[in-house]
Parts: structure tokens; sequence; C-alpha cells
């Protein structure tokens, strides 16, 4: 029995370590980009609407009307200080909600108003809308409606708030109207003590300007969730490369259960993108798959690393199930005892797992690295007492702590999953039989 690599592994690992750098530096560069600060010369030629806006909440179609008296409206600064940036993807002129101008834990229709002069010049002008808010809204120019991000009205519809550009009617220069924003947020079990409504003032430019701002805006926008795209690619090509080398490997079970919970996992980063780039999915149902996706995404890690062991624990197993049985539960009832409770059992049960390893598994030192990954990336507190940050900013834009692990668990895994391709040893009248015990 030799310790040899055949050629077709050797192609394996060469191909994973090139795709993972090719990956990386598809990244890096798409970061690089969109960190980008907006072009001084068209910031210049623009007109950030910052400063105060009257502000009601409730909710009055009559609200759009250029002609009420706001008179007696409250006044929202939404002044940024510089330098500020939002907490996650780093969009620039952040400001506090409504919940930090007087309006803790409100939710649902508020107004915000404003008289706008539009300078008179032979170009078209446009709004850009605002980049961040919580969580739908509604544009009007003198109580004509120009567009919005969702649908508002008796059953809102809200969506992830990304780049929009609105027109200015033709003859808007030169004139002075009333911009008016009808903003609707969802209710939340835990709001946050700056959310509600804009946290970015809208943009007035003309037409080229505003072409160019929106551009930059969009590029700041695929930046901040390109590896939410990137990573669960990579993901569903581990599955089927899982896929394949299960139909001539001794470790059948873990490659086709990890493939399993690569595609779960796979879904709930997708939805980040997905919910940030596109209307297909609303906040709603962004909300309810990362909330019951992440129980059967975690069992089903654990009945992967559970089969990397020679012989399987069936106490490991049904612990797993029952485990992801009261997670839903506790998430279904609004019960956060027994939500805290099984996230701390199944880093009991992951440890368990790790020890299994050690004593039996193959390996050792790639597995349960590539398996501790994993576990903390789902369980970003055992991190917390390092005061390790939740979420870093390259080249201005962020990156989560959850998405530095993917970035190497997915390569280990994947040599991990190519090393198993080579893992079996025939002889003619007993079969298959174990190949060399490696690690």
């Amino acid at each position: 029995m030799t310790r040899s690599t055949h050629p077709s592994r050797r192609w394996l690992f060469v191909s994973i370590i090139l795709a993972t750098l090719v990956g990386w530096t598809i990244v890096i560069v798409d970061l690089a980009r969109g960190g980008r600060a907006d072009p001084p010369a068209l910031r210049a030629a623009a007109i950030l609407l910052d400063g105060d806006w009257r502000f009601r909440t409730g909710d009055d179609a009559g609200w759009s009307d250029p002609r009420i008296d706001d008179s007696e409206w409250e006044t929202i600064d939404l002044t940024a200080t510089p330098g500020s940036h939002d907490g996650d993807v780093g969009l620039p002129d952040y400001v506090g909600g409504w919940m930090a101008h007087g309006h803790p834990g409100y939710t649902g229709y508020a107004w915000y108003r404003r008289a706008i002069d539009v300078p008179a010049t032979p170009a078209e002008w446009d709004i850009l809308g605002p980049t961040l808010v919580e969580d739908g809204y509604a544009l009007y120019w003198n109580g004509r409606l120009l567009g919005g991000s969702g649908r508002l009205g008796e059953h809102p519809r809200v969506v992830g708030t990304r780049p929009l550009q609105f027109a200015l009617p033709a003859d808007a220069a030169g004139t002075r109207g009333v911009l008016a924003l009808r903003v609707f947020e969802l209710s939340r079990a835990q709001p946050s003590a700056t959310g509600g409504g804009m946290h970015s003032p809208p943009i007035l430019a003309p037409r080229a300007v505003a072409d160019g701002l929106h551009r930059a805006q969009w590029n700041r926008t695929i930046a901040g969730y390109v590896v939410d795209a990137i990573e669960p690619f990579a993901m569903f090509v581990l599955v089927g490369l899982a896929l394949g080398c299960s139909l001539r490997s001794r470790y059948r079970g873990f490659l086709v259960v990890a493939s399993l919970a690569l595609a779960l996992t796979a879904l709930r980063r997708l939805n980040n993108a997905v919910v940030s780039w596109t209307d297909l999915i609303d906040l709603p149902t962004y909300s309810f798959m990362a909330r019951y996706l992440w129980p059967p995404t975690v069992a089903a890690w654990a009945l992967a690393w559970n089969r990397w062991h020679p012989r399987p624990s069936r106490v490991v197993d049904v612990l797993a199930l029952a485990l992801m049985a009261a997670a839903i539960a506790g998430t279904v009832a609004h019960w956060p005892n027994v939500t805290h409770a099984s996230r701390l059992a199944f880093i009991a049960l992951f440890a368990v797992i790790g020890v299994r390893i050690v004593r039996g598994g193959r390996m050792r030192a790639l597995a349960l690295v590539t398996l501790a990954l994993i576990t903390v990336s789902f369980f970003g507190e055992l991190l917390d007492p390092l005061g390790v940050p939740g979420i870093w900013f390259p080249f201005g834009i962020g990156v989560s702590r959850t998405q530095y692990l993917y970035a190497v668990f997915i390569p280990l895994l994947a040599l991990l999953i190519a090393w198993t391709s080579g893992e079996r040893r025939t002889d003619a009248s007993l079969g298959t039989v174990p190949a060399p015990l490696i690690g």
C-alpha cells in the first residue's frame, strides 16, 4: 500500500486552487471598483437633498399634494456626518431613521416632504431615490407619482431597496416643486433603535450627471453582495463535484449528505444577493427563508460530518434531527429560550463529531479545520469573546466574517471532496474494500 496521488486527483487539486485564486481575484477587483467614492465632478454637479424635511407618521394620499399646509409637521434633519456609512454595504450619507428622531418602535406608514428649487438649465433633471430605506417607498413630484421601491397600499409588498432613478417632468427646470415620499416599514420582533424610513437623502441632478451617479450607486450595490453570489455559485459547483465523486467513493454517505447541506447553505447565502439586486422575493419571504432554512441546514451538516467517521453514530443522527425540530418549533412559537438552547446543543454536537473524527476519521487535520470553519460560520457567537468584528470594510464595502469563513471553507471542502475521489480499492474476490488510512 502506497500513498501515491492519482493523476485525476492531482488535476482536481490544481483546478481547485486555480479556481479559488480566480474567484478571490474577481471579488477583490469588484470590491475595489464598487468601493470608490462617487466621482467628485458628478457630485459637484448634483444637489444632495439633505437638511430639513417635513415628516409625519400615518398615511393619507392627499399628503402628496403640494398645496397642503405642512407647517405643523415635524422636522427631520437628513444631514449625515462626514464619512458616515451604513453598517452593512458601506452606503454613504447614512443617517438614523425616524426611530432615532422621536419615534422609537414605530412601524407602518410615514411621509416626508420638501420644497425644491430646480435650477433653470437646458438639461432635463432626475431624482436619484434614497439608496437605503426601511422598507418601501413611493416618490411624488407635485402630487404626481414618479415610481418607487416595492408596491405600497392596503397590502404592501416591500423589497430590498436599491438604486432607482426617476425623471422629473420636462418642464421642471427653473421651477419650484414639492418632493414627497410615502414610506412603509414592516413590523419587526426587535426593531433597531435607529431604524425606520429614509437613511440616505435623494439626489437631484441633470440627466447626464444622474446617469453617472446611478451607475456608481449600482457598482457599490453589486459589490456589496457580490460575495453572496459567487460563494453560492461555488457551493453549487461543489454539489456537482461531490455527487460525481460519490459514484465510486467509499465516502458516498458523506458526499451525498454534504451535497444537500451545501445546496441549503447556498440558497441561504444567495438569498441576500437576490433580495438586494432584484424584486424576485419580498422582504417577508427573505426573512422567512433566513429563519427557517437555518435549522435544516445546520442539521444537514451535522449528519454529513457524522458520516466522515467510518462508523456513523445513530445517536448523533437522532440528536441532529431532534435539535432541528426544536429549533424550528422555537422559531415558529417565538420561544427564544428554546432557540438559544438548541444553538448551544448544536455547538456541543459538532464538538462531539469533531472528537469522533479525531479518534477514527481520515485526513483528520483537514477535516477538523473544515468542520471548525463551517461550525463557526453558523455560530458566530463563538468568535465574539475574541473580539472578532462581525463585518469589515475593505475598499469601503462591507464583507461579513461569515463571508470570510466561507472563502476559506469552500476550497478546503473542495480539496477534501477531491481526496475522497481516490479512496477506493477493489479486489476481484472481495469487491470494494477499505483503502489505506491517511492522516
